[in-house]
């Protein structure tokens, strides 16, 4: 007796397939056995390829990458799973991340301010990767990448401490030329040392003389010049000299009462102290002159005019400080005498 025929059974089918092959076939209610399961196969296949799987799929591709110490192949998977448009700022962090083991600073940086304006949680996690690059840049004497990886790291942490690295950072900014960026970081290194370094404060010094801060400029000039020997202070005079000629010129431009004058004629007397530069000595003789004039010292005032000769014996300010000489000696302009002036 022949046995019949067999009913060939189904195949398994799982749950997401069936209801990714319901939604794209068109079948209403719960997924029947009927479906050929080529069907859900496809259905599932097709929901694999979606946007949202696809990114799933290459960020689980870039973790098990990033796991087995291949950043290049990492980093390729987290970025195409932000191509594909993934916007989620922890895949920004892993593609942050991966560039901070690859120590590319400037990429690892531009991604984790993405990360974590979208979210400040990574914020955190973006300092510490960005501090150890840092350090490392640090040691390997290269300052420009330091520098990078600290103004992100204090972008997204202002005040984080920066250790050891805070006269480097000075440096770096002063040998750039952005002076005001350094003072900041000097000020800081020099708080923290023990004995200021001679080096250092002068360094300061020219810091706030290029800003065109040469009342704090001449404060660390003037501590310089105490901590070197004599004949080290051939520069520092230099700037001593040029600072307070130009403090002591700026304030007699502004209404001064006499009483007020005795600061320029400080700062004049100091550049004529020092004798540098020796351009302008000349000049510093004569506002010295003017400035005793002013204030009723006539004989002391004679003696400044009458030094421009010996500081500039060709130059046209010879003629007018012989003039302001002749004045008061010769009592020309003798009604000024009254309100104290000797012209």
């Amino acid at each position: 007796m022949s046995s019949r025929p067999r009913k060939a059974e189904a195949s398994p089918v799982d749950p997401i397939g069936q209801r990714a092959a319901q939604s794209l076939l068109g079948y209403p209610g719960i997924m029947s056995r009927s479906i050929p399961r080529s069907a859900v196969l496809l259905a599932a296949a097709l929901l694999g390829c979606s946007p949202r799987g696809s990114e799933e799929n290459a960020v689980r591709r870039g973790d098990e990458a990033f796991a087995q110490g291949d950043f290049d192949e990492a980093l390729a998977e987290y970025r195409l799973a932000v191509r594909q448009g993934a916007d989620d700022p922890a895949i920004a962090a892993r593609v942050a991340h991966t560039y901070a083991m690859m120590s590319r600073v400037d990429d690892a940086g531009s991604y984790y301010r993405d990360a974590a304006a979208r979210d400040p949680s990574l914020a955190d996690q973006a300092v510490s990767d960005l501090m150890r690059l840092a350090r490392e840049a640090h040691a390997a004497g290269d300052r420009f990448a330091m520098a990078t990886a600290v103004e992100t790291a204090l972008e997204l942490r202002p005040g984080v401490g920066v250790g050891d690295m805070m006269l480097e950072l000075a440096r770096h900014y002063f040998t750039n030329g952005e002076y005001g960026r350094a003072l900041p970081f000097y000020q800081i290194a020099m708080a923290e040392a023990t004995d200021s370094v001679p080096e250092i404060v002068f360094e300061v010094g020219q810091a706030h003389e290029e800003i065109g801060d040469c009342e704090h400029a001449l404060v660390f000039f003037e501590q310089f010049r105490a901590m070197v020997r004599p004949w080290e202070r051939g520069e520092v005079d230099w700037y001593i000299g040029t600072c307070a000629f130009n403090i002591a010129r700026e304030l007699r431009t502004r209404t001064l009462d006499p009483e007020q004058l005795n600061r320029p004629l400080e700062l004049i007397n100091r550049t004529v102290e020092v004798g540098e530069p020796r351009n302008i000595q000349a000049q510093a003789w004569f506002e010295k002159g003017e400035i005793l004039a002013e204030l009723g010292q006539c004989e002391a005032a004679m003696e400044a005019y009458a030094q421009v000769r010996y500081a500039d014996q060709a130059g046209s300010l010879v003629d007018r400080a012989q003039s302001r000489f002749d004045e008061i000696r010769f009592g020309t302009g003798l009604e000024h005498l009254r309100d104290g002036r000797c012209r």
